[in-house]
C-alpha cells in the first residue's frame, strides 16, 4: 500500500472512554485502515459510531476495517456498520472489511450483510446497483429491533444476560439453519400466541442447557 502522507502513527479516536472497546485509525494514501478492537455491544456504539465516522470523514475514498481484535460482536455493532455503510455510499466513498474475528463474521454472515462489506460488492457499478445496496442495508437495519425483542423474550423466560441471550439466539440460528431475524420473528410470535416450532423449542432449550453448563457469557453484561 502507499506510504501516508500524514502521519506514521495511529490515530486514536476513541479514547474518550476507558473500556474493553478500542479503535485506531492509520491514513494509507486516500483510505484509512481502522483497527477495532474488544467488545462491541450497545454500550460501545456511540463510541464505535464517532470513531468510524470520523475516520470516513477523513479519508478521501473510504475506509478499511481490521476486525480481527473484536471478541464480541451483536446487532447495535451491526447497525453502526451498516449506517456507516449508508453514509459511505452518499459520499461517494466505501467501506470494507479487510479481516474480522470468529465473533464478527459470524454476525455478518447470519444477517446476510457480509457481501456489504466485501470488495466485490464494490465492483459494481451503476445508479441500480447503488440504489440496491442502499435497500440491503436499510432492510438490514430494519430487523434489530425485532431481534431485540426476541432477546428480550429470552431473558424474561430463562432468565438470561442480555450477552447470554445473544449467544443463545445465534447458537440456535446456526444449528436449525435459520436467518437470525426469521428466529427473532417466530420468538416474538410465540410470545403473542403463535405455538413455536417443536424442533426451534427443543434447540431454544439445549442451547440454554448448553450455556449453562458450559458457563459461557457474562452474567450482567449489558448489550443489544
Amino acid at each position: 500500500m502507499p506510504e501516508s502522507a500524514y502521519t506514521t502513527q495511529p490515530a486514536t479516536f476513541a479514547a474518550s472512554r476507558p473500556g474493553p472497546l478500542s479503535t485506531a485509525a492509520l491514513p494509507d494514501g486516500a483510505r484509512t485502515v481502522v483497527t477495532v478492537c474488544g467488545e462491541l455491544d450497545l454500550h460501545a456504539s456511540d463510541e464505535l459510531s464517532a470513531a468510524l465516522g470520523g475516520a470516513l470523514e477523513s479519508a478521501a475514498e473510504g475506509i478499511d476495517l481490521d476486525l480481527q481484535g473484536v471478541v464480541f460482536c451483536d446487532c447495535s455493532a451491526l447497525n453502526v456498520l451498516l449506517a456507516l455503510r449508508e453514509q459511505a455510499l452518499t459520499q461517494g466513498k466505501t467501506v470494507t472489511i479487510q479481516a474480522s474475528s470468529p465473533a464478527a463474521e459470524r454476525l455478518l454472515t447470519l444477517t446476510g450483510t457480509l457481501r456489504l462489506f466485501t470488495g466485490a460488492a464494490h465492483d459494481e457499478t451503476g445508479e441500480h446497483e447503488l440504489g440496491t445496496e442502499v435497500v440491503q442495508l436499510r432492510r438490514a437495519m430494519q430487523t434489530r429491533p425485532t431481534i431485540d425483542l426476541a432477546r428480550g423474550v429470552l431473558m424474561a423466560t430463562f432468565g438470561l444476560s442480555p450477552q447470554d441471550a445473544w449467544h443463545v439466539l445465534v447458537m440456535v440460528s446456526q444449528n436449525t439453519n435459520t436467518k437470525l431475524h426469521l428466529l427473532a420473528q417466530d420468538l416474538v410470535t410465540a410470545v403473542q400466541g403463535e405455538p413455536l416450532p417443536d424442533a426451534t423449542q427443543r434447540q431454544v432449550s439445549a442451547a440454554v442447557s448448553r450455556l449453562s453448563e458450559s458457563g459461557v457469557g457474562a452474567p450482567g453484561h449489558e448489550g443489544a
